[in-house]
């Protein structure tokens, strides 16, 4: 079976809303590299979006997993719970940012952790309204989309939504809205659409993802904390992506010694089980009362054990600080293309192994390259390579790495990029 066969048989039974970026059909993968059932072989600058931090099928996670499966495979968590799930709660209140005692609790999804993260906040305030930002992306249910800061495609079609979700400007440098800005606009919120004693969350990605790999300035989240604690509005720090050391730190709010009320966790975590969690200080977690978070899965034993062995091998492998090293290579050929093409290539931004490059039609920033970022990702097959796109105006191409890919990959899978972009540059 060819992957053109096996896309005829996808689009006659699955829905066309679940499309995917390549008609590439995985056979198997191993660390940074994928082979497809034809038998090609590419370079994964994806890894799942961001999940497999830790690689395709290391050999510890591999192995955690058969080992759990052999005992049990689900018991539900909220039923007869597990070791497994008490440890990793233990490890991640650990990790988890500021010196406030801590809980966890665990679900299934990047959505389901920002969705209870919500229901936390109002429970712990009894207030209603949450704010988010404009170009955020915090999942694709009905809260989530409410929350998600851009139309299409994740929102086209799909409301109503939630109601008593506010935006706010995200501040982009390169876009000319500054933190300044943004913050005003969080106060001209409270003076036009909600009182800030009826808010009950104010949710931020310290990088946006989807949103096109634009970081928050350390001051700006530093502003967002002083902010919420005038308010007594809780903090929800969205590092679903950024999380797990993929940006040269074990999460990015590190960075700005910001400590928020509440944290969600998710794709990095269990190298590539399904498994996420809301980590947030105790007297906020335990807000809900008995039964009013969980689900069926969530805290599956094998994804639990799974995670466990993925924090293992973060530690031993120093994956945190290979991040950053990761990044330096990714940036020397970016870099040299951006100086061959000033006038395609506007913005080139790295944190750690999260990395985008922005692209722009005649040196102008306000013109986004879309045919050019859809026509390198259509092409990336072709060269070998798993890319995608994001980003708010749909023209950035960003690189999430496997933070244990070896040298000589990365310069391999770069130079098959440089000749991909050069081939469609002229």
């Amino acid at each position: 079976m060819n992957n053109q066969q096996l896309q005829e048989r996808k689009q006659s039974v699955i829905a066309r809303g679940q499309g995917n970026v390549y008609p590439v059909y995985a056979e198997r993968a191993l660390n940074a590299e994928l082979w497809d059932v034809e038998g090609k072989r590419y370079i994964d600058f994806a890894t799942g979006i961001a999940v497999c931090n830790t690689g395709h099928s290391h050999p510890k996670v591999v192995a955690a997993a058969k080992q759990q499966l052999d005992k049990f495979s689900h018991t539900c968590v909220m039923i007869n719970p597990y070791e497994s799930a008490v440890e990793l709660a233990e490890k991640l209140v650990a990790i988890a940012p500021g010196d406030s005692d801590k809980k966890a609790m665990f679900v299934t999804t990047g959505a389901e952790a920002v969705e209870n993260a919500v229901k936390i906040a109002r429970a712990a305030t009894g207030r209603r309204g949450v704010i988010a930002f404009n170009g955020g992306f915090h999942g694709r249910t009905n809260l989530t989309m409410a929350l998600t800061g851009k139309i299409t495609p994740y929102k086209h079609q799909f409301g109503p939504f939630a109601g008593d979700i506010y935006h706010a400007p995200y501040p982009m440098q390169m876009h000319g809205i500054s933190s300044e800005q943004s913050l005003q606009a969080l106060n001209n919120i409270f003076k036009v659409d909600i009182a800030a004693e009826d808010v009950a969350a104010l949710i931020v990605e310290p990088i946006q993802g989807e949103g096109g790999f634009y970081p928050a300035p350390k001051e700006f989240l530093q502003s967002l904390r002083a902010l919420c604690d005038q308010h007594g509005i809780v903090l929800i720090m969205d590092e679903i992506q950024t999380g797990f050391g993929r940006t040269g730190k074990m999460f990015n709010c590190e960075y700005a010694e910001v400590e928020p009320d509440l944290i969600t966790m998710a794709k990095g975590i269990a190298g590539g089980f399904p498994l996420s969690a809301v980590v947030g200080k105790s007297s906020i977690m335990d807000a809900p009362l008995p039964g009013g978070l969980g689900g069926t899965y969530g805290g599956s034993p094998v994804a639990c054990s799974a995670a466990l062995a993925v924090l293992d091998v973060i530690e031993e492998q120093d994956l945190v600080v290979r991040a950053n090293q990761i990044g330096q290579q990714f940036g020397e050929y970016l870099h040299s293309l951006q100086q061959q093409f000033p006038d395609l290539i506007g913005d080139i931004r790295i944190s750690g192994a999260m990395i985008a490059m922005e692209l722009i039609e005649d040196g102008d920033v306000t013109r986004a390259n879309t045919a050019l970022t859809q026509a390198l990702i259509a092409n990336a097959a072709n060269y070998g390579l798993v890319l995608l796109a994001c980003g708010f105006y749909g023209n950035v191409i960003r690189f999430l790495p496997a933070l244990t890919i070896e040298d000589e990959i990365v310069d391999e899978g770069m130079q098959q990029f440089c000749r991909l972009f050069k081939s469609l540059a002229g």
